[in-house]
């Protein structure tokens, strides 16, 4: 098995690749196509043959969609791959027949057909697109791409940077591993990869200047590693999270968190000197690494004006008081086990539970039912606590709308639409029920999900 520290070592020889701008779409009334099919790309280092994917547009990763805020998103996703699949558009605050899902929101788009997707897009932000079907094989295989909605109003920046990271799982032939059902990744912490990746490549870097400002947008696309960052020769403030903007900027964190799933938008201020480089670092267990390089050229040491708070997206309150309410007890997995879980309408034990490859339960269900988790008419305000009775961590995302934590005193945390659960803990979630259908509630763990761990939440 090809192993990330090897993988390193023969890399560091290989010369750093400039990843050269992508061309957005730009949109007009007629709608685009985003074709799924295989295609081959070179992710290991020299000496090892590409390695086959399935991807969008034939890039890994997609094609970068960038839109103004309250232009209309209209593409015909054509699927050339051999399996069903469709697309779910990450964290938009989407019509439901168009949020992607098989069996809730559409039917799965089979090998050879079209899918139409049009919708609005009301939110500025961060925000991504990947395949919702058999996803833990497909978006490991590179269905996967970024979504960018800019803000009327944007801020003045020297560069707006996409930074997509992901891992990926390589044999010793340099060809994505298999199997993709593994009962150990779907019963212990996913399937993490080991090489890791920043818009497709090992060893991103782009040229910047001494005094630039940059606007990096972090996505963690992994299958389920949980990215811990650093930064080193930027001085940089969180301006949104998840795609929603904070009310006020934040000094960003020594260590920043980014689960599978979730954005973090920084406004970074170049302060390496011209000839140094500047990083965004992944710390792992075993040091860290350069997760993007930006070599610093000459430019102004001058100071900058304060970093504002970006435009307010809309706002759907979230009332406490009253609110409609349910709780949801994480499960399962190794070193917990699961029994007694309802599976398909019947009560299982563990042993059979495991054989049918599922070993997570939400609420003592396996998977998701016809029953919503918790219902709620339009414009109500749902609070859902959380417990996490497992031994592994749990990104939990909600379709459709954004949340906001319930802290323990009663307020309110920053908007998200994925929040990270550690083994054991405890919170509380909030969201205004502002956008009708079914809406579903999952671990972005994409093993655990498949594994179980998914319910949905009905606003009608």
């Amino acid at each position: 098995m090809l192993t990330r520290r090897r993988f390193l070592t023969r890399a560091t020889a290989a010369s750093a690749a400039v990843l050269a701008p992508r061309a957005g779409f730009a949109q007009d009334d007629a709608p685009r196509v985003l074709r799924a099919a295989a295609s081959r790309a070179q992710i290991a280092p020299p000496g090892y043959p590409e390695t086959a994917l399935w991807t969008f547009d034939g890039s890994l990763p997609g094609p970068e969609l960038r839109f103004m805020q309250g232009d209309r998103l209209r593409l015909d996703v054509v699927n050339d791959i051999p399996q069903p699949t469709s697309v779910h558009w990450h964290g938009i605050r989407i019509d439901n027949a168009m949020d992607g899902v098989p069996g809730l929101t559409q039917p799965p788009i089979a090998p050879g057909e079209t899918f139409a997707y049009d919708f609005a897009l009301p939110d500025a932000g961060t925000y991504w697109y990947h395949s919702h079907a058999q996803s833990v094989e497909q978006v490991e295989r590179g269905l996967y791409g970024p979504l960018i909605v800019e803000e009327p109003d944007a801020p003045e920046v020297d560069a707006d940077i996409v930074l997509l990271l992901d891992d990926i799982r390589l044999d010793q032939g340099g060809e994505v591993a298999e199997p993709f059902d593994s009962g150990f990744d779907r019963s212990h912490a996913g399937r993490i990869g080991n090489v890791v990746l920043t818009n497709g490549q090992t060893a991103f870097s782009r040229e910047v200047r001494q005094g630039d400002r940059l606007r990096l947008r972090l996505i963690n696309a992994a299958n389920a590693r949980i990215f811990e960052l650093g930064l080193q020769g930027l001085d940089a403030m969180v301006v949104a999270l998840d795609g929603m903007p904070l009310a006020a900027p934040e000094s960003a964190a020594e260590r920043l968190v980014l689960a599978p799933a979730q954005r973090i938008d920084l406004i970074a201020d170049v302060i390496a000197g011209n000839g140094e480089d500047a990083f965004v670092i992944h710390y792992d267990r075993d040091g860290g690494y350069a997760q993007a390089t930006f070599p610093v050229s000459a430019g102004t040491a001058a100071a900058r004006a304060p970093v504002s708070a970006l435009p307010p997206n809309p706002d759907f309150p979230i009332t406490l008081a009253g609110a409609r309410t349910a709780t949801l007890l994480m499960e399962g997995g190794a070193m917990r086990g699961l029994s007694g879980a309802m599976f398909n309408g019947e009560r299982r034990d563990g042993r059979s539970l495991a054989e049918a490859g599922m070993f997570w339960a939400l609420n003592g269900v396996v998977g998701r039912t016809v029953t919503p988790l918790i219902e709620a008419a339009l414009g109500e305000t749902v609070r859902i606590g959380m417990a996490n009775d497992t031994a592994f961590a749990h990104a939990m995302h909600l379709h459709g709308m954004h949340f906001s934590e319930v802290r323990a005193d009663g307020s309110l945390g920053p908007l998200r639409d994925t929040l990270l659960m550690a083994p054991g803990e405890t919170r509380e979630i909030a969201f205004a029920a502002h956008n009708p259908g079914d809406w579903l509630l999952h671990c972005h763990m994409l093993s655990h999900h498949a594994a179980g761990m998914g319910t949905f939440v009905r606003v009608t």
